[in-house]
């Protein structure tokens, strides 16, 4: 499921290969935070490859408390609407939003960011539970995604899916963590989970988090 990375020019003016690795969760509240510390790194790095690798931790057997959401809201930016809240009651289902997230990264990955955003988007704020093919048409339409069939079987996982996951399976053995969400940054064959906590209610930060690393290569 990975792309071929880029090499960009550090301080020192040698050439480095750089990847980012976002494991997350499109039904994740804290996933939902932390895509916007994405998106600051996609925009000040546009020549960084971004790997999205969708967990698919929810099987429709748990709900979202409302605790959970409090600290979301308390530790981040993030506004959750109130179709959304009154909609907790309901277990959450990712599988489709897996599969459709996996088959975007492998056939159209500059559209795989655009799509997660708008996944949340719809999920978050517009109390859409992103768990039936209907669910999505309007999205995938807008972005001129094409997807087969196949990816809106919500019993099962497709192929590209279970890649990623396999990827996601040795990512976490190598980092020690199960958790979700997470932020990888790859420098040559330097492995750094990026603390995305500290960046939370000031998402534009991470990027000079992430400069600082760059200038220590």
């Amino acid at each position: 499921m990975t792309h071929p990375s880029a090499n960009v020019k550090n301080n020192n003016n040698f050439e480095t290969t750089i990847e980012l690795f976002y494991i997350y969760d499109t039904h994740c509240p804290w996933s939902y935070a932390t895509t916007k510390l994405t998106n600051e790194i996609a925009k000040a790095f546009p020549q960084i490859k971004i790997n999205l690798w969708h967990c698919a931790n929810y099987e429709g057997d748990e709900k979202i408390t409302p605790e959970l959401i409090s600290d979301v809201r308390n530790d981040s930016l993030q506004t959750f609407s109130d179709r959304y809240i009154n909609q907790l009651n309901i277990k959450k289902d990712s599988t489709i939003a897996a599969n459709v997230m996996a088959w975007t990264e492998n056939k159209a990955p500059k559209k795989s960011l655009p799509l997660l955003n708008a996944l949340q988007q719809a999920h978050f704020e517009e109390g859409n539970e992103l768990s039936d093919k209907d669910d999505f048409s309007l999205i995938i339409n807008q972005l001129k995604l094409s997807p087969p069939g196949k990816v809106f079987n919500k019993n099962k996982l497709s192929q590209d899916a279970e890649i990623t996951m396999h990827d996601i399976i040795s990512m976490r053995e190598i980092i020690g963590t199960n958790a979700i969400p997470a932020l990888l940054l790859a420098v040559d064959e330097k492995l750094i989970l990026l603390n995305h906590n500290l960046y939370l209610q000031a998402p534009q930060t991470i990027v000079d988090a992430i400069n600082i690393e760059l200038n220590q290569e």
